[in-house]
């Protein structure tokens, strides 16, 4: 009998990890855009990516000392690129197409990543199973299908290219973060991530002359960078790194397809995005796609999924 109570509360603890992971992933990209109503979209990652890792580096250091951030030079600047992949190239460009597109559309494409990992894996000689080139193919054509139409709204094709090239730096950093040295501690190793991100977010900001007049910035959007430092950037990843030890990684996967979904009716909800129907077909088969390719490569071996933190928005 207390095995089996044990049991129910781990399944429920898995499953509330798992909305919270769906939910605050999904919800980032509803952020971002509220976000940069007001805040320059460089900058507000900047400050965000920067004040995530003081947060979670001093959490690290209370908890577990100063043994938890010992890692060699190697580590530390393996996490340091990952961290500018990421999170500089990943989510800073996210916040700059969105600047130009909806967050909807951001997230549909931004769901291609996993497939952009499957190219990256053949490209260095490991080849996948036949089922995984074929999601690559569906989703690749659901992607194509959105590049070229925006999903029927209008929609600025920089935004489109800077989001494509968003979603290929964050694979391109994911595919790194398992065949380079990294910090022991994962969460060293995000602390890491998200400082170097920042402060290449605050250079590549600089450079390009974006200015924060905090006069101008409204409530709506310090609230809203505040969700994402605290809720996307902390909450988030806490949780996700919690189920990687406490569930199968085939059922922690499915945040990839799960979290265009949330973006999606969040978008529509909140900010009245429009939703169109050849944008729901053509999100549909970019997350069959990313389904099956997720599923099979799961089966394959029990590889840990690359860290996303969050998701990449």
């Amino acid at each position: 009998m207390r095995q089996d109570s044990t049991d129910s509360r781990k399944a429920l603890l898995v499953w509330g990890a798992l909305a919270i992971v769906y939910v605050v992933w999904g919800s980032t990209y509803l952020a971002i855009m509220i976000t940069i109503e007001t805040i320059p979209p460089l900058l507000s990652g900047a400050v965000r990516f920067v004040t995530a890792a003081l947060v979670l580096g001093v959490a690290v250091y209370l908890l577990k000392g100063r043994s938890a951030f010992r890692m060699t030079w190697k580590e530390a600047g393996g996490a340091a690129l990952v961290g500018l992949l990421l999170l500089n190239g990943g989510n800073g460009m996210v916040a700059v197409a969105e600047q130009h597109i909806s967050s909807g559309l951001a997230a549909l494409l931004v769901a291609s990543t996993p497939l952009w990992l499957v190219v990256f894996r053949i490209l260095f000689r490991d080849r996948p199973r036949a089922l995984t080139l074929v999601g690559v193919l569906i989703g690749f054509g659901g992607v194509a299908v959105l590049s070229l139409s925006g999903g029927s709204e209008v929609a600025d094709g920089s935004g489109v290219v800077t989001i494509l090239l968003a979603s290929l730096s964050w694979a391109a950093g994911s595919f790194l973060a398992s065949r380079i040295p990294m910090p022991a501690n994962p969460f060293s190793a995000s602390a890491v991530e998200m400082a170097a991100g920042g402060a290449g977010l605050a250079v590549t900001a600089a450079v390009m002359g974006e200015r924060l007049d905090v006069a101008t910035v409204s409530t709506r959007s310090w609230t809203a960078l505040v969700y994402l430092i605290l809720i996307g950037s902390l909450v988030g990843f806490t949780a996700y790194a919690w189920l990687l030890g406490n569930a199968p990684i085939s059922l922690v996967s499915t945040y990839a397809y799960v979290n265009p979904v949330v973006a999606v009716v969040l978008g529509a909800l909140v900010l009245s995005e429009p939703v169109t129907g050849s944008m729901v077909a053509a999100g549909v088969v970019i997350v069959v796609g990313v389904a099956l390719v997720v599923s099979t490569e799961r089966r394959r071996k029990p590889e840990p999924v690359p860290e996303p933190e969050p998701a990449p928005a």
